[in-house]
């Protein structure tokens, strides 16, 4: 490849999630690209659930794909089982969710590395990074990324650099009174990244999250659980390909009770989440099996799902029995359960403590404020889940890419314009606004009620809403335009038979559901929610030639047109706003009239736009539109 492996465009720190779509995305526009992690043997690991995807999240991984990202590829490889969640319910809440092999997800990911042209994977650890304009301390100012330096001694320089760090950074894993400096069970934490950033200046916290135990299957009174299929029709998460054959194993359905309940509380103050042992804050909404006793104490039980890690492993995950307890007491109260009173536990549960930087010092290209081409993305900024991680790597992986394009054109830094993916446009622009607006007190899990726009961000809408944009940025193919454009004909092609074609009383007589609509188009019928779309399709033969993926799309349009219309203005009133943009180094105190408080909290953020600027916790509306007279 004619580069040596001490100079590079983009460097990337970090094989997980986030790590794997950072160095993807800018090899794949042409960068001489590294990604730098402690053990190549972990790379892509699902350290905690074996499962990709859920509510929101499995939107999330379809804009991946969308985008040109790896994500939704690799889970289509490597599912065990699907299910569409919350299929009763409206399609905005609809979001696809897979069980993974999580050692075929690992080597698949790995070899994907492997095989990419214009990428190098290493195996180092990173404890300090060189930049232009640092004192004898470290700290920066502001200034520009240089070079990454290494624990055995090696300096790497980049042009551009992404942090990719997970739980690993000044990571700390607690099991009752025992505690190890490692990220993972077994792995040993990256110590020194966390301490350079915070001589930089970084403001670096702490934050926590933890996972279950693992046991064997063959253990399980089965007897004494609810079996879970997965969905008979497999549907593909890539929009690669339109079916997908893959193994469907289940899983299972169990509860905690009283007696699980009462050892937990009488063993809590064993538990370094209540002993003052972790200050970190851990995830609302994927608490410990302790904490959720403690918060939820009218409760007399649980939930406990049983779910396969791979078809060649007979370890279960113990989903939702996630703890810090010593592993006698998590033993104890493990047997209280029927299912698992004689299970045999591989792997206890654990919580790990680690660093991460509040994300209101980032740009919304994830790109940090006080070191130009240094970019962040996943655990770091404060998030928790794969998918999350995932999409902020892509998006940190394009923008360093164009960064380090600009500088190699020499454009310099005022040449480089930012791949930004706003409210509307996205589930990860959604996700971004929040951090690099409001920040992270807590690790930040993605919801569908976190985005305004959810009937236009469905999971079915990601290649519309964002191929072309990847593709002019050279990370989509024209064979993704072109299956596009025709998923888009093909659409417009049954609307148009839906249009054309009216309920006579004969179609009345067969489909009780269309007699209040006899003379109606069957587009003007589909329109009440009561009419099941198939009973439309059978209503002509030609109907029926469409794929249920084009037939889903285009009743989804019709059915919610009204709706769709009303979002489309607020979204171009949000436009409006974000199209406001203002200057990096303003000058908030020449506002007159702004509150002491505002002008604090718009110093703090230094918001892109006026948009964003909007949206920062507590800011007045007041405050608000002075700013916008005075920038207009």
């Amino acid at each position: 490849m004619g580069f040596r492996y001490t100079d590079y465009d983009v460097l990337v720190i970090g094989g997980g999630h986030a790590g794997i779509e950072a160095a993807l995305a800018p090899a794949r526009m042409g960068l001489k690209t590294m990604l730098i992690t402690q053990s190549l043997d972990t790379i892509g690991k699902l350290s905690c659930n074996p499962s990709i995807g859920g509510i929101s999240k499995g939107n999330i991984v379809r804009e991946i794909d969308a985008l040109g990202g790896e994500m939704a590829r690799l889970a289509d490889a490597t599912m065990i089982q699907y299910r569409l969640l919350n299929k009763s319910r409206g399609p905005a809440v609809q979001a696809p969710r897979v069980q993974a092999d999580k050692f075929r997800y690992s080597l698949l990911a790995k070899h994907t590395l492997e095989l990419e042209t214009h990428l190098h994977v290493y195996q180092d650890t990173v404890v300090d990074l060189v930049c232009e304009g640092q004192d004898d301390s470290g700290y920066v100012a502001t200034g520009r990324i240089l070079a990454a330096v290494t624990s055995r001694g090696r300096q790497i320089s980049a042009k551009a650099v992404i942090l990719t760090t997970g739980t690993f950074m000044e990571g700390k894993i607690f099991i009752g009174e025992f505690e190890a400096v490692e990220g993972r069970l077994g792995e040993q934490s990256a110590i020194g990244l966390g301490q350079a950033l915070r001589r930089k200046g970084f403001t670096v916290g702490r934050l926590k999250t933890g996972t279950p135990p693992r046991i064997l299957g063959r253990t399980v009174d089965y007897a004494a659980v609810e079996r879970q299929d997965g969905d008979i029709e497999i549907r593909p998460f890539s929009y690669a390909y339109d079916s997908i054959e893959r193994p469907s194993v289940p899983c299972w359905l169990t509860y905690t009770n009283a007696d699980t309940h009462r050892i937990i509380a009488e063993n809590i103050h064993r538990s370094p989440l209540f002993s003052g042992k972790i200050q970190g804050i851990g995830p609302r909404y994927c608490p410990s099996i302790e904490d959720k006793v403690v918060r939820f104490a009218e409760r007399d039980r649980h939930q406990i799902f049983l779910e396969p890690e791979g078809l060649d492993s007979d370890e279960l995950y113990i989903n939702g029995l996630s703890s810090s307890l010593p592993e006698e007491v998590q033993d104890a109260f493990m047997r209280t359960i029927p299912a698992l009173a004689d299970a045999v536990v591989t792997r206890p549960s654990y919580a790990v403590e680690y660093d991460f930087i509040d994300p209101i010092q980032l740009t919304p290209a994830l790109e940090t404020k006080r070191i130009r081409g240094l970019f962040t993305a996943g655990q770091i900024n404060g998030t928790s889940g794969y998918e999350e991680a995932g999409g902020q790597g892509l998006i940190a992986g394009i923008n360093a890419a164009l960064f380090a394009r600009s500088v190699i054109e020499g454009k310099g830094l005022a040449g480089y314009q930012p791949f930004v993916l706003s409210r509307s446009d996205a589930y990860i622009g959604v996700m971004i606004d929040d951090l690099v607006t409001l920040g992270a007190k807590e690790p930040y899990r993605m919801f569908t009620a976190r985005a305004e726009y959810r009937l236009k961000l469905r999971h079915d809408t990601a290649d519309e809403r964002l191929t072309a944009r990847a593709f002019a940025v050279g990370l989509q193919k024209s064979e993704a335009l072109e299956r596009l454009r025709e998923k888009l004909e093909h659409r417009e092609e049954l609307t148009s038979l839906w249009q054309g074609r009216r309920v006579k009383q004969h179609d009345a007589e067969r489909y009780p559901s269309l007699q209040k609509h006899v003379g109606k188009t069957c587009a003007e019928a589909l329109r009440d929610p009561q009419v099941p779309v198939g009973d439309i399709t059978g209503l002509d033969p030609r109907f029926s030639t469409f794929t249920p993926e084009i037939t889903t799309a285009a009743e989804l349009e019709i059915r919610y047109e009204h709706y769709i219309d009303a979002q489309d203005k607020r979204v171009d009133r949000l436009k409006k706003m974000d199209s406001t943009t203002i200057p990096e180094l303003f000058d908030y105190d020449s506002v007159p009239g702004l509150s002491t408080e505002s002008r604090t909290k718009l110093k703090q953020v230094r918001p892109a736009t006026l948009g964003q600027a909007s949206r920062i916790s507590g800011l007045r509306q007041t405050d608000v539109m002075l700013l916008m007279v005075h920038l207009r």
